[in-house]
């Protein structure tokens, strides 16, 4: 469990380094049925911005941890990015989508953690 408390850490930092806001983990490992341990969730600005970060995490997971992860789904449009890491799960928005899926209030019942922007 350790490990993947550090991978979401470095996910954190990874975010950060782009500007990235607005960023919740949601710790599911009390949840049965749970497709993972922690969902770590944000947004960029832009489409670009959204691009940006999801290629930080990438890096930074890979660098610091050797980490990869098994799937990266929707930088084609780059509205709603997924990254799959087994244990956790990241999900980058743009404002309106993250708005609509509501993906924090469907976990209503996992420990929440927000994140402070930072400038």
């Amino acid at each position: 469990m350790e490990q993947t408390k550090q991978l979401v850490e470095t996910i954190v930092k990874g975010i950060q380094e782009k500007k990235g806001q607005s960023i919740v983990t949601a710790n599911l490992t009390g949840i049965d049925g749970a497709i993972c341990s922690y969902f770590v969730i944000c947004q960029g600005n832009s489409p670009s911005q959204v691009e940006a970060i999801t290629e930080s995490v990438g890096e930074m997971a890979r660098k610091e941890l050797g980490e990869k992860p098994s799937k990266v789904a929707g930088l084609d449009n780059a509205q709603w990015v997924a990254m799959d890491y087994g244990d956790v799960m990241v999900h980058i928005f743009v404002p309106d989508i993250r708005a609509y899926y509501d993906l924090e209030h469907l976990w209503d019942d996992a420990g929440l953690t927000h994140i402070e922007d930072i400038d």
